[in-house]
Formats: C-alpha cells, structure tokens, sequence
C-alpha cells in the first residue's frame, strides 16, 4: 500500500513538472478583441466565441495557454506560450507580455477578478 501511495505522489510530482501547475485562469472581455495568434475559423465571428487564459508555473516550457471555445463549448484551438510580467505582478492594471510562437501581444488585467483584455497601447509594450 505504501508503495502504491510513494508512486502515486511521484507520477503527481513528475507531471505537474512537466505540464505546470495551473496558477489561475481568466476570460476574455466580450468587448476586447482576440489576440493576433488567435485565428477564428470562416463560419465563425468574434461574438460566436470565448478565449480562457491559462497560466501555469511551469519551469521547463510554455506557461500560458489561450483556448477558444464555440459557443457549445467546443474547443476550436489552443495555443501555448511564454509570459512575462511588464508592471508588477499585484499591481492594476496589470500588464503581461505573452508570446506565442514568436508573436508577442499585451494582456492587460483591469482589475482582480477572471476578465482580461488584449491590450492597444503600444506605450506598454516592451522595446527589445
């Protein structure tokens, strides 16, 4: 039995090293538009969807992944990339730098709360 409960905790321990623990999730404001790596199918409209962000302490890949789901729930793609915090972390607004597959867009928080927004204003984004 010991065993059974030593190996349980290590498999636990082994996947949340490599898949990352989720920190905390968010949605996508109605009013706020998609990040640019999100790309919507033709049959589909901004309104027809939502987008979750996920960010997960992960210290050996991708630590925030989007989701877009039909309005039935469906998932019709995920994508995964890297954070960086732009402000401080308790501060609002808060500002995030993500990049998906090289493609950087600003995540602004508002407020505490699970809302986010993609942010338009170029003085937020970093100049590397």
């Amino acid at each position: 039995m010991k065993s059974r409960l030593l190996f349980a905790a290590v498999s636990i321990c082994v996947c949340c090293l490599l898949t990352g623990c989720l920190e905390s999730s968010f949605q996508l404001a109605d009013e706020s538009r998609l990040p640019v790596f999100i790309k919507l199918p033709p049959n589909l409209k901004r309104q027809d969807v939502s987008l979750t962000l996920n960010y997960y302490s992960n210290p050996f890949g991708a630590n925030a992944k989007f989701i877009l789901k039909n309005r039935n729930g469906d998932v019709v793609e995920q994508v995964s990339g890297n954070d960086k915090p732009i402000n401080g972390v308790a501060e609002y607004p808060g500002f995030v730098l993500v990049k998906v597959n090289g493609v950087p867009e600003v995540i602004e928080h508002r407020a505490k709360g699970p809302i986010f927004y993609v942010s338009d204003d170029p003085s937020k984004v970093p100049h590397e």
